[in-house]
Order: structure tokens, then sequence, then C-alpha cells
């Protein structure tokens, strides 16, 4: 029998996804350094409006960003202030030399730094 998440598990689980997809981490990334607007980020992630509003929209759902309407344009930020933290934390943690460069090791030689 699948074990059942608790509902932190399943809101961690939402987040994740939804920043696993290279357009949506783009996204992100640049909102560490402020807010932007659509068209912003539609030139950012090349991409035409309505697939940009798309993942705009799954990582409003997740509660990655956070969205405010402003005369005709909607302006998108980050939902909250440790995002830049989380990023740096999952670079203490992933692979050292890119993604398929080779094994990554199951038993680490030394004790990892302490990361977040």
């Amino acid at each position: 029998m699948p074990a059942t998440l608790s509902l932190p598990s399943l809101k961690r689980v939402a987040v994740l996804k939804a920043l696993a997809h290279p357009s949506r981490l783009l996204i992100t990334e640049a909102l560490l350094h402020g807010e932007r607007c659509v068209a912003e980020l539609r030139d950012l992630v090349g991409d035409d409006v309505s697939t940009v509003s798309k993942h705009l929209s799954l990582l409003r759902a997740a509660g990655v960003l956070v969205s405010e309407k402003r005369g005709l344009n909607v302006y998108y930020r980050l939902g909250c202030d440790c995002f830049g933290d989380f990023l740096r934390c999952v670079d203490q943690v992933g692979p050292s030399e890119g993604v398929g460069s080779g094994p990554i090791p199951t038993k680490p030689e030394t004790q990892p730094p302490n990361c977040c």
C-alpha cells in the first residue's frame, strides 16, 4: 500500500513540480531581482504570451509567485523572500559538474557543508 503524504509534503511536491521546467525556473530566477510584468517575462523566456501565462499560472497556483494587476499590466513577484536561499541550498545538494556528466557518488568523501 502506498504511503499517504502529509499536507506539508503535498505542498512541497506542488512547489517542486512547478519549478521542474526550465522556463519556470528561469522566470523565478529573474524574479529574484524584483517584480516583472508579463511582457518582460515573455521576452525573457522567448515564448508566446499564452505559453508564458500558463507557466505563470502554474507557479502562482503552487504559491511560488504572487501577482498584482496595475492598469492593463499584471506584475509578478516571488511569493516568499527565502527563494534565493532555497536555490543556494539546491546548488549545495545538486551534482557538482552538471547533469549527466558522470555518476553522483553515493557516499560523499567528506561531510557536505550545511546549507539553508
